[in-house]
């Protein structure tokens, strides 16, 4: 297996393809925007000289590392003869539908297909596609280059062959996979989520302020950035669609997202991306200033 197809060059998929590209895979990336493609590129070039500046590889890899990949604007050009696809698009039910739809049509027949996706069933998206058998999750963490874990998760059919293939696949990028099954959520934002969901209802209550809380979980319990801070780093809109997700999957009030988030998401207030969430981002991308909102 050495030739991969990654649709969607944003955060994600830009990721992805770096960390198969430095790994001495040849990569297709695709994205219906050329604007996207080269913003993804741009993001993978600036990586690497981070990674030539602390050392960690050196120019020669980098120049192979982005010789390695390519870009496209059409689907049916850029998965041509590959061994597997993974889907990076947005975390949208209906266009990853017809993404799978579309891909089983064009692909190879041998081709695994695979999807990035943090919560949306394995299962029904294989469902679409006359090989559900070789359809299969591969959750990655963010930033991609840098964390250990994918999720591998299995649909109701998908095979042995196929989970061990990308078990195996995995490792060879230096990743840890872990096997778990197709439910809502999968394990990472099962727990991940709800917990978020907390934190923001327990700002929403009143309980303490938004530095106070993050402080509280990162000392307290050792975790590397504290829940509002890691919301705003994954977008609030992702946050509430994971939600909404395991809410709609399993019907019980736990996943309910708070009306906090659902308000802040309606008014744009995205986190990093959009400048500001529960903290500011104008200035820095830093967690340091507390949007103003939730100012004492």
């Amino acid at each position: 297996m050495k030739n991969i197809a990654v649709i969607g060059a944003g955060t994600m998929g830009n990721g992805i393809a770096h960390t198969f590209a430095q790994s001495g895979f040849k990569v297709h990336l695709i994205d219906i925007s050329e604007t996207s493609l080269k913003k993804g590129i741009d993001t993978i070039s600036k990586n690497l000289d981070r990674m030539v500046a602390k050392e960690k590889i050196s120019e020669v890899e980098k120049v192979a590392t982005l010789d390695n990949i390519t870009t496209s604007i059409s689907i049916t050009e850029g998965v041509k003869n590959v061994d597997l696809v993974i889907e990076a698009a947005t975390e949208n039910m209906p266009l990853k539908l017809k993404i799978f739809k579309q891909l089983d049509e064009v692909c190879h027949s041998n081709t695994i297909l695979a999807t990035n996706t943090s919560s949306i069933s394995i299962t029904q998206i294989a469902a679409v596609t006359s090989r559900p058998d070789q359809v299969i999750g591969m959750h990655f963490m963010n930033p991609v280059p840098i964390m250990k874990l994918v999720e591998i998760i299995r649909g109701y059919n998908t095979s042995d062959e196929v989970t061990t293939t990308i078990m195996n696949l995995s490792k060879t990028l230096g990743k840890v996979p872990t096997e778990v099954n197709d439910y809502p959520g999968f394990v990472a934002n099962r727990i991940l989520m709800p917990m978020i969901n907390e934190a923001i209802e327990t700002l929403f209550n009143g309980v303490a302020g938004v530095s106070e809380i993050d402080t509280v979980m990162k000392l307290g319990m050792a975790h590397p950035m504290g829940p509002l801070q890691l919301a705003d780093f994954i977008g609030l809109d992702v946050c509430l669609s994971i939600l909404n997700v395991m809410y709609d999957g399993f019907k019980n009030p736990k996943y309910a997202p708070c009306p906090l988030l659902i308000n802040m998401v309606h008014a744009g207030k995205l986190g990093v991306k959009s400048g500001e969430g529960f903290y500011d981002y104008s200035e820095s991308k830093k967690a340091e200033v507390v949007a103003k909102q939730f100012l004492k």
